[in-house]
C-alpha cells in the first residue's frame, strides 16, 4: 500500500483554511492543520474532523521550525504545504499602526517564505512536494478600510 501523503494547512481550523483541510482529509491526505491563537476553534475543529492542530506562529521561524518538527514526528513528512493563513483588521490607513503592518507582513508574506523554505528542504531530498500559496481576491481589488490588508 502507497504511503499516504501529508498536508499542511496553514490557518486550517477556522474558514477556508478549515474547508481546506477537510476536503483534502476527504481526498485521502493526512492533513495536520496550523492554528494561530483561538484554542477553543482549534480544539472544537479537532473534535469534529479528528485532524490534528497544530498551534505554532507562522511568521516566525523558530516557531515554524518547531511546529514542522511537531507535525513530522506525528504526522509524518510533509508532502503539501497550503500557506493559507491570513489576518485582517479594518480600520482607516491613518489609524493602522506600524507594528500591525509589519504583523500582516509577517503573516501573508514572511510565513510564505518561511514555511516553504523550511519544508522544501524535506521535499528537495525526496524529490516531492507542493507548496500552494492561498491570497485574497482583496489583493487585486483594494477596498475602503482595508488597504494594509490589500498591500
Amino acid at each position: 500500500m502507497a504511503q499516504e501523503r501529508v498536508a499542511l494547512v496553514t490557518g486550517g481550523t477556522r474558514g477556508i483554511g478549515a474547508a481546506i483541510s477537510k476536503r483534502l482529509k476527504d481526498k485521502g491526505y493526512k492533513v495536520a492543520a496550523n492554528y494561530g491563537g483561538n484554542d477553543e476553534a482549534a480544539n472544537a475543529f479537532k473534535a469534529e474532523t479528528g485532524i490534528p492542530v497544530f498551534k505554532f506562529d507562522v511568521g516566525d521561524l523558530a516557531s515554524c521550525e518547531a511546529g514542522i518538527k511537531a507535525i513530522e514526528a506525528e504526522v509524518g513528512p510533509i508532502d503539501i504545504l497550503v500557506n493559507n493563513a491570513g489576518i485582517q483588521r479594518r480600520v482607516p490607513l491613518e489609524d493602522f499602526g506600524a507594528a500591525e503592518f509589519r504583523r500582516m507582513i509577517e503573516i501573508h508574506l514572511t510565513a510564505a517564505f518561511v514555511l516553504g523554505t523550511a519544508v522544501a528542504r524535506c521535499m528537495i531530498p525526496r524529490r516531492r512536494g507542493k507548496i500552494i500559496n492561498i491570497c485574497s481576491v482583496l489583493s487585486e481589488a483594494a477596498r475602503q478600510s482595508v488597504t494594509p490588508y490589500s498591500s
